[in-house]
Protein backbone atom coordinates (compact mmCIF):
# COMPACT_ATOMS: atom_id res chain seq x y z
CA UNK A 1 0.00 0.00 0.00
CA UNK A 2 1.26 3.23 -1.12
CA UNK A 3 1.39 6.12 2.16
CA UNK A 4 0.25 8.91 -0.45
CA UNK A 5 -3.19 7.03 -0.97
CA UNK A 6 -5.77 9.47 -0.29
CA UNK A 7 -7.96 7.66 1.91
CA UNK A 8 -5.94 7.30 5.12
CA UNK A 9 -6.75 11.10 6.50
CA UNK A 10 -9.93 10.17 9.57
CA UNK A 11 -12.96 12.43 10.37
CA UNK A 12 -10.57 14.27 12.74
CA UNK A 13 -7.93 14.99 10.00
CA UNK A 14 -5.98 12.24 11.69
CA UNK A 15 -3.51 11.01 8.59
CA UNK A 16 -2.66 7.09 9.26
CA UNK A 17 -0.05 5.02 8.32
CA UNK A 18 -1.13 1.35 6.47
CA UNK A 19 -0.66 -2.22 8.25
CA UNK A 20 -0.77 -5.19 6.13
CA UNK A 21 -2.66 -8.41 7.33
CA UNK A 22 1.02 -9.70 7.79
CA UNK A 23 1.21 -7.34 10.56
CA UNK A 24 -1.63 -8.71 12.46
CA UNK A 25 -2.94 -5.60 13.53
CA UNK A 26 -5.39 -6.03 16.90
CA UNK A 27 -8.31 -3.84 16.43
CA UNK A 28 -11.24 -3.26 18.68
CA UNK A 29 -14.61 -1.46 17.38
CA UNK A 30 -16.65 0.52 19.76
CA UNK A 31 -18.84 1.55 17.06
CA UNK A 32 -21.69 -1.45 16.61
CA UNK A 33 -21.92 -0.84 12.67
CA UNK A 34 -18.72 -0.71 12.17
CA UNK A 35 -17.73 -4.23 13.87
CA UNK A 36 -19.74 -5.40 11.16
CA UNK A 37 -18.38 -3.42 8.50
CA UNK A 38 -15.14 -4.31 9.25
CA UNK A 39 -16.25 -8.28 9.65
CA UNK A 40 -17.12 -7.69 6.29
CA UNK A 41 -14.19 -6.27 4.92
CA UNK A 42 -12.60 -9.40 6.02
CA UNK A 43 -11.24 -8.04 9.04
CA UNK A 44 -13.01 -10.27 11.74
CA UNK A 45 -10.06 -12.20 12.77
CA UNK A 46 -8.38 -9.67 13.77
CA UNK A 47 -11.28 -7.84 16.03
CA UNK A 48 -9.78 -7.56 19.74
CA UNK A 49 -12.39 -6.40 21.39
CA UNK A 50 -16.00 -5.01 20.90
CA UNK A 51 -19.09 -3.51 22.88
CA UNK A 52 -21.86 -5.36 24.14
CA UNK A 53 -24.04 -3.56 21.04
CA UNK A 54 -21.68 -5.11 18.56
CA UNK A 55 -24.17 -8.26 17.67
CA UNK A 56 -23.60 -8.39 13.93
CA UNK A 57 -22.99 -11.08 12.43
CA UNK A 58 -23.84 -12.99 15.34
CA UNK A 59 -21.35 -16.30 14.09
CA UNK A 60 -18.16 -13.94 13.74
CA UNK A 61 -18.63 -11.49 16.41
CA UNK A 62 -19.49 -14.24 19.30
CA UNK A 63 -16.45 -15.17 20.56
CA UNK A 64 -15.04 -11.67 20.03
CA UNK A 65 -14.25 -10.16 23.74
CA UNK A 66 -16.60 -7.80 25.08
CA UNK A 67 -15.27 -4.55 26.90
CA UNK A 68 -18.60 -2.86 27.82
CA UNK A 69 -21.08 -0.77 26.03
CA UNK A 70 -19.95 2.33 23.33
CA UNK A 71 -19.77 4.90 26.12
CA UNK A 72 -19.12 2.78 29.55
CA UNK A 73 -15.82 0.86 28.45
CA UNK A 74 -14.12 -1.25 30.75
CA UNK A 75 -10.48 0.14 30.24
CA UNK A 76 -8.61 -2.07 32.03
CA UNK A 77 -10.41 -5.62 30.35
CA UNK A 78 -8.99 -3.58 27.09
CA UNK A 79 -6.12 -2.55 28.21
CA UNK A 80 -5.38 -6.59 28.89
CA UNK A 81 -6.53 -7.26 25.06
CA UNK A 82 -3.54 -5.28 23.45
CA UNK A 83 -5.42 -3.78 20.74
CA UNK A 84 -2.75 -1.75 18.59
CA UNK A 85 -6.06 -0.20 16.56
CA UNK A 86 -9.47 1.55 18.05
CA UNK A 87 -12.34 2.29 16.01
CA UNK A 88 -14.61 5.00 17.14
CA UNK A 89 -17.23 7.69 16.29
CA UNK A 90 -18.08 11.08 17.14
CA UNK A 91 -21.27 10.63 18.02
CA UNK A 92 -21.11 7.29 19.78
CA UNK A 93 -18.40 7.33 21.45
CA UNK A 94 -17.45 10.31 24.66
CA UNK A 95 -14.16 11.98 23.89
CA UNK A 96 -13.11 11.57 27.66
CA UNK A 97 -13.14 7.62 27.52
CA UNK A 98 -11.33 7.80 24.05
CA UNK A 99 -8.55 10.28 25.14
CA UNK A 100 -7.79 7.69 28.42
CA UNK A 101 -7.66 4.96 25.69
CA UNK A 102 -5.03 6.82 23.33
CA UNK A 103 -2.93 6.70 26.16
CA UNK A 104 -2.06 2.84 25.74
CA UNK A 105 -3.73 2.33 22.43
CA UNK A 106 -1.40 3.51 19.62
CA UNK A 107 -3.48 4.12 16.80
CA UNK A 108 -7.29 6.19 17.12
CA UNK A 109 -9.23 5.84 14.35
CA UNK A 110 -12.14 8.55 14.01
CA UNK A 111 -15.17 8.11 11.91
CA UNK A 112 -18.06 10.71 11.77
CA UNK A 113 -20.28 9.85 8.84
CA UNK A 114 -23.55 12.59 8.85
CA UNK A 115 -24.86 11.60 5.59
CA UNK A 116 -25.19 8.44 3.32
CA UNK A 117 -22.28 9.18 0.81
CA UNK A 118 -20.24 9.22 3.64
CA UNK A 119 -20.13 5.70 3.57
CA UNK A 120 -17.85 5.70 0.75
CA UNK A 121 -14.68 7.73 2.26
CA UNK A 122 -15.40 5.04 5.57
CA UNK A 123 -15.38 2.22 3.23
CA UNK A 124 -11.73 3.32 1.36
CA UNK A 125 -10.57 4.53 5.31
CA UNK A 126 -10.82 1.46 6.85
CA UNK A 127 -10.18 -0.70 3.32
CA UNK A 128 -7.06 1.59 3.15
CA UNK A 129 -5.86 1.22 6.75
CA UNK A 130 -5.98 -2.44 6.84
CA UNK A 131 -4.88 -3.10 3.75
CA UNK A 132 -8.30 -4.36 2.20
CA UNK A 133 -8.85 -1.57 -0.64
CA UNK A 134 -10.15 -3.90 -2.85
CA UNK A 135 -13.02 -5.68 -0.72
CA UNK A 136 -13.88 -1.84 0.35
CA UNK A 137 -14.22 -1.07 -3.30
CA UNK A 138 -16.41 -3.67 -4.20
CA UNK A 139 -18.53 -2.25 -1.07
CA UNK A 140 -18.90 1.07 -2.78
CA UNK A 141 -20.20 -0.05 -5.73
CA UNK A 142 -22.56 -2.16 -3.93
CA UNK A 143 -23.73 1.07 -2.07
CA UNK A 144 -23.82 3.26 -5.06
CA UNK A 145 -26.06 0.84 -7.16
CA UNK A 146 -27.88 1.09 -4.97
CA UNK A 147 -28.15 4.82 -4.18
CA UNK A 148 -28.64 5.25 -7.54
CA UNK A 149 -32.12 2.99 -7.49
CA UNK A 150 -33.60 5.44 -4.70
CA UNK A 151 -36.67 6.95 -5.73
CA UNK A 152 -37.61 10.74 -4.15
CA UNK A 153 -41.01 11.08 -3.52
CA UNK A 154 -43.05 13.97 -6.08
CA UNK A 155 -45.01 14.86 -2.42
CA UNK A 156 -42.38 15.44 -0.11
CA UNK A 157 -43.51 14.71 3.60
CA UNK A 158 -42.67 16.04 7.06
CA UNK A 159 -41.44 13.23 9.23
CA UNK A 160 -41.17 12.72 12.69
CA UNK A 161 -38.51 10.07 13.92
CA UNK A 162 -38.89 8.51 17.27
CA UNK A 163 -35.89 7.33 18.81
CA UNK A 164 -36.68 7.41 22.57
CA UNK A 165 -39.56 7.80 24.85
CA UNK A 166 -39.52 9.07 28.45
CA UNK A 167 -38.45 11.39 27.48
CA UNK A 168 -39.38 11.31 23.92
CA UNK A 169 -36.67 12.06 21.79
CA UNK A 170 -36.35 12.77 18.11
CA UNK A 171 -33.01 13.65 15.78
CA UNK A 172 -32.08 17.04 14.07
CA UNK A 173 -31.72 17.49 10.67
CA UNK A 174 -27.93 17.04 10.23
CA UNK A 175 -28.08 13.94 11.73
CA UNK A 176 -27.20 10.75 9.82
CA UNK A 177 -30.91 9.59 9.84
CA UNK A 178 -32.16 12.52 8.72
CA UNK A 179 -30.12 13.44 6.15
CA UNK A 180 -30.96 9.35 4.93
CA UNK A 181 -34.66 9.93 5.02
CA UNK A 182 -34.20 12.96 2.88
CA UNK A 183 -33.12 11.20 0.03
CA UNK A 184 -36.56 10.05 -0.07
CA UNK A 185 -37.57 13.59 -0.28
CA UNK A 186 -39.02 13.26 3.72
CA UNK A 187 -37.49 16.11 5.28
CA UNK A 188 -37.44 15.56 9.76
CA UNK A 189 -39.53 17.71 11.93
CA UNK A 190 -37.60 20.53 13.34
CA UNK A 191 -37.95 21.75 17.21
CA UNK A 192 -37.26 25.51 17.89
CA UNK A 193 -37.18 24.80 21.78
CA UNK A 194 -33.77 23.50 21.78
CA UNK A 195 -31.35 23.55 24.39
CA UNK A 196 -27.40 23.56 23.21
CA UNK A 197 -27.00 20.24 24.48
CA UNK A 198 -30.00 18.82 22.98
CA UNK A 199 -28.99 19.77 19.61
CA UNK A 200 -28.49 16.95 17.33
CA UNK A 201 -31.11 14.68 19.65
CA UNK A 202 -33.46 16.84 21.19
CA UNK A 203 -36.17 16.11 23.30
CA UNK A 204 -39.59 17.23 22.81
CA UNK A 205 -43.23 16.86 23.88
CA UNK A 206 -45.98 16.37 22.34
CA UNK A 207 -47.78 19.33 23.41
CA UNK A 208 -45.49 21.21 20.90
CA UNK A 209 -47.52 23.61 18.15
CA UNK A 210 -45.15 23.09 15.87
CA UNK A 211 -46.27 19.07 15.78
CA UNK A 212 -49.17 20.17 13.72
CA UNK A 213 -46.47 20.15 10.05
CA UNK A 214 -45.81 16.82 10.81
CA UNK A 215 -47.40 13.91 8.47
CA UNK A 216 -45.90 10.62 9.66
CA UNK A 217 -44.22 9.88 12.60
CA UNK A 218 -41.75 7.03 12.59
CA UNK A 219 -40.98 5.11 15.75
CA UNK A 220 -37.65 3.15 15.11
CA UNK A 221 -37.05 -0.39 16.55
CA UNK A 222 -33.52 0.92 17.76
CA UNK A 223 -31.77 2.48 20.18
CA UNK A 224 -35.56 2.30 22.11
CA UNK A 225 -37.40 -0.82 21.43
CA UNK A 226 -40.19 0.53 19.93
CA UNK A 227 -43.11 -2.10 18.53
CA UNK A 228 -46.06 -2.62 16.71
CA UNK A 229 -48.40 -1.46 19.83
CA UNK A 230 -46.06 1.41 20.54
CA UNK A 231 -47.25 2.55 17.09
CA UNK A 232 -50.85 1.21 17.52
CA UNK A 233 -51.16 3.14 21.16
CA UNK A 234 -49.61 6.85 20.30
CA UNK A 235 -51.63 6.65 16.69
CA UNK A 236 -54.33 6.81 18.85
CA UNK A 237 -53.04 9.53 21.10
CA UNK A 238 -52.01 12.32 18.43
CA UNK A 239 -54.62 10.89 15.41
CA UNK A 240 -51.44 11.03 12.93
CA UNK A 241 -50.08 8.10 11.05
CA UNK A 242 -47.40 6.69 12.98
CA UNK A 243 -44.79 3.96 11.28
CA UNK A 244 -42.62 1.41 12.81
CA UNK A 245 -39.52 1.28 11.08
CA UNK A 246 -36.39 -0.86 11.28
CA UNK A 247 -34.00 1.44 13.46
CA UNK A 248 -30.76 -0.69 11.77
CA UNK A 249 -31.46 -0.15 8.38
CA UNK A 250 -32.40 3.78 8.47
CA UNK A 251 -29.58 4.62 11.64
CA UNK A 252 -26.37 2.44 10.69
CA UNK A 253 -24.12 3.30 8.75
CA UNK A 254 -21.08 1.00 7.57
CA UNK A 255 -21.82 -2.41 5.40
CA UNK A 256 -25.27 -2.42 6.55
CA UNK A 257 -26.18 0.64 5.14
CA UNK A 258 -25.76 -0.85 1.40
CA UNK A 259 -28.95 -2.98 2.28
CA UNK A 260 -30.34 -0.48 4.28
CA UNK A 261 -30.69 1.96 1.08
CA UNK A 262 -32.88 -1.24 -0.81
CA UNK A 263 -34.94 -0.92 2.52
CA UNK A 264 -35.37 2.94 2.57
CA UNK A 265 -35.92 2.63 -1.12
CA UNK A 266 -39.28 0.05 -0.95
CA UNK A 267 -40.58 1.44 2.45
CA UNK A 268 -44.11 3.40 2.07
CA UNK A 269 -45.54 6.18 4.66
CA UNK A 270 -49.23 6.03 4.72
CA UNK A 271 -50.61 9.66 4.94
Amino acid sequence: MQLNTPWLTDAIGTQHTPVGLSDHPRIACLVPSITELLCDLGLAKFLVARTGFCIHPKELVRDIPKIGGTKDVNLEKLKKLAPTHLIVNIDENEKPTVDLLAQFIPHIVVTHPVKPADNLSMFRLLGAVFGVLPRAEQLCAEFEKNLLQIPVDSIPKNVLYCIWKDPWMTVSRDTYIAQNLALRGWQQWQTTQITEIEKRYPVFDWDDASLHTIDVVLLSTEPYSFTQLHAEQLQQQIQKPVKLVDGEMLSWYGSRAIAGLSYLAQLELST
